[in-house]
């Protein structure tokens, strides 16, 4: 299994894809290529037909979608182990991996993921309503799971959703964003856990700047 991301620093799609797969224990190997240079394209050019990242190659399966990524992981190897079982907290669950992969526009274009930077910016009406409704799901979840029997992921043990979330906390530790108290625990649960750690170390380690992505004033 080949698993094909961007810069760690910045791939926030790619991310998503490589902590489930981290997380989810399979084999495969990663595949970095560097964002914004033509060697990007030439090399994904008959491996994905969108020409981003992440795809995952699995023997004759291609999968060029971050979500779909998690699901075919998960449909695969977990054996659906990645969403909670009972069906209401599913339907959450999966309801609010969606809202943010196909959601939060604002957010995405005013506070790109720049996991070595610590910025400052001016956020328009539309960033701080999307912020204001990320802060609203994590507190709920928090509030609901994050207990001493549970683990502190949105649903107690970590799914799909996390994943979907999890370059949300990379942004707003970079700007500074002020959330709940509960959110907080989240981002810190999410920050702390082992398999990110991996990510966050890999993309201190990089030296590659990627303009489009260098936004806000540092501090």
């Amino acid at each position: 299994m080949q698993l094909y991301i961007g810069n760690k620093n910045y791939s926030s799609w790619s991310l998503r894809a490589w902590l489930m797969a981290a997380k989810s224990g399979v084999d495969f190997e990663e595949v970095m290529l560097k964002l914004d240079t033509p060697s990007f394209y030439q090399q994904l050019s008959g491996i994905s037909p969108t020409l981003r990242v992440p795809t995952l190659i699995d023997g004759d399966v291609t999968v060029w979608d971050s979500l779909a990524i998690c699901e075919y992981l998960n449909d695969t190897y977990l054996a659906g182990e990645a969403w909670p079982s009972q069906p209401k907290q599913k339907a959450k669950a999966r309801s609010i991996a969606n809202e943010m992969h196909s959601g939060f526009n604002a957010l995405r274009n005013e506070l790109p993921m720049n996991i070595r930077a610590t910025r400052c910016l001016q956020l328009s009406d539309a960033a701080k309503k999307d912020i204001k409704r990320i802060d609203e799901i994590w507190s709920q979840q928090m509030h609901e799971y994050d207990t001493a029997d549970t683990g502190g992921w949105l649903f107690g043990t970590w799914s799909i959703a996390d994943m979907m979330f999890a370059p949300v906390v990379m942004r707003f530790r970079t700007y500074g964003i002020i959330v709940s108290d509960a959110s907080r625990r989240y981002m810190a649960h999410v920050a702390e856990c082992p398999t990110m750690q991996r990510w966050i170390a890999d993309a201190l380690k990089e030296t590659d700047i990627v303009d489009a992505d260098e936004a806000g004033v540092e501090l």
